[in-house]
């Protein structure tokens, strides 16, 4: 599994520089056409379905790097042994939280099939509400992963 989910890793970084990228671009073709006097309203929003994506993907990167936010105002106060199980429960609470954002993503993504995305003909609204679902469970796997290791209380106070 580690250079299945090493490959993962890589594979996530990549789609979400290019949804990034891609964003920007239609976002700066929007209004290049828009001063041209011929206005492609659809940049925007294919440009949001990518903004939808590529936060969940960012989520987990700076999840699985220990980027994101952490309050160590408890923790720092407490024994070691005491911070380290306060620090498993809260990845407890955070796995049964994604454990449910996966199931109710997919739901939501199956009951929005039928709907067109902004109007566009073809384009389901699942393209969007999927995002919801499998960011969550790449937050959930590096949650997991983070249960596997030695816990240390956050670092920071």
């Amino acid at each position: 599994m580690g250079g299945f989910y090493r490959g993962l890793c890589r594979a996530e970084a990549v789609l979400a520089g290019a949804f990034l990228l891609g964003m920007v671009a239609l976002i700066f073709l929007g209004g290049v056409a828009r001063t041209l006097g011929t206005p492609l309203n659809w940049t925007t929003d294919i440009a949001t379905c990518l903004f939808a994506w590529a936060c969940f993907l960012c989520a987990d990167i700076a999840w699985r790097r220990d980027g994101l936010m952490a309050i160590g105002l408890v923790t720092a106060r407490l024994p070691p042994a005491a911070a380290a199980l306060l620090v498993r429960i809260n990845l407890l609470l955070i796995a049964a939280f994604l454990a449910y954002v996966v199931a109710a993503g997919i739901h939501l993504a199956w009951v929005s099939r039928a709907r067109t995305f902004q109007g566009i003909p073809g384009v389901s609204y699942s393209w969007v509400t999927a995002s919801l679902p499998a960011g969550a469970a790449l937050l959930l796997v590096t949650t997991l992963l983070k249960l596997r290791r030695p816990a240390l209380p956050p670092a920071g106070g």
